[in-house]
């Protein structure tokens, strides 16, 4: 029997990435899957996937910025399976990373809708069926970034918006913990994904912020992770493993950031 037999749960970024790696990882324990996100070649590709290997996933277009969209998505997966127990608000990217009298105020802008409005909007738009279900858990994607560590040149936008989730995610856990809805965060560190592909870094040298470490990093595997390590994580806050666990910033990145 699956830890997520008879569960529903919708996922933000869901396409790739740590958000494809945690679909993966709740159908293999029996959710039904939803898969929102913004890539409809790599989302499909994954559904067609899951669904052959005796899953249930459907895709759903969804740009987390757009409030219409996000609650058009959450509003079509519980149509779909009739309820929903899990939200996965994992949707973000890194955004332009450079010195702060270079970054336009539009720049600024983008990876604040993405990464801070569009995990207020997913949130805001599941609570209702969660309140409806009796129980849930939410789990939002943020990073050792602005939260223990602040050793990226040049990423002050990317920074802030993780550090405003992890503020959300706890005065969210209080207000919604009479109603059994749990919430909490995954703090991933270097973890082997595409996002850094889509990262702009422009003259991030004259920030003047370097760390080196000679003798290599002690942490576990050096720090550096696999999608399927942060979906066991959020597997364990998803699941009744996880039941009394809420409000809190679990840090998936091998105990490096413990050295900066």
């Amino acid at each position: 029997m699956g830890m997520l037999n008879n569960k529903v749960a919708f996922i933000t970024g869901g396409a790739s990435g740590i958000g494809a790696g945690t679909a993966r990882r709740f159908a293999q324990e029996g959710a039904s899957v939803a898969i929102a996100d913004v890539q409809p070649d790599e989302g499909e590709r994954l559904r067609r996937e899951l669904v052959a290997e005796g899953g249930q996933a459907i895709y759903i277009d969804c740009d987390v910025s757009d409030a219409a969209a996000v609650k058009r998505a959450i509003d079509t997966t519980v149509k779909q399976w009739g309820k929903l127990d899990i939200v996965f608000a994992n949707a973000g990217i890194n955004g332009v990373w450079t010195p702060i009298d270079e970054l336009q105020p539009e720049e600024w802008d983008r990876t604040l809708n993405i990464n801070l409005k569009g995990t207020y909007l997913t949130v805001h738009f599941a609570v209702p069926y969660l309140k409806q279900a009796g129980a849930g858990s939410i789990i939002i994607t943020s990073s050792v970034n602005g939260n223990r560590t602040f050793s990226s040149p040049g990423a002050s936008a990317y920074s802030t918006s993780k550090a405003g989730q992890v503020a959300f995610m706890k005065m969210i856990a209080l207000e919604l913990g009479r109603h059994n809805i749990r919430c909490n965060a995954v703090c991933p560190g270097a973890i082997h994904t595409n996002i850094e592909q889509r990262t702009e870094h422009r003259n991030t040298e004259q920030v003047g912020i370097k760390i080196e470490l000679p003798a290599g990093s002690p942490a576990l595997h050096e720090g550096q992770g696999e999608p399927v390590d942060v979906a066991d994580a959020c597997l364990f806050l998803a699941s009744d493993l996880g039941r009394h666990v809420s409000g809190v910033e679990m840090y998936v990145d091998g105990g490096a950031s413990l050295l900066r």
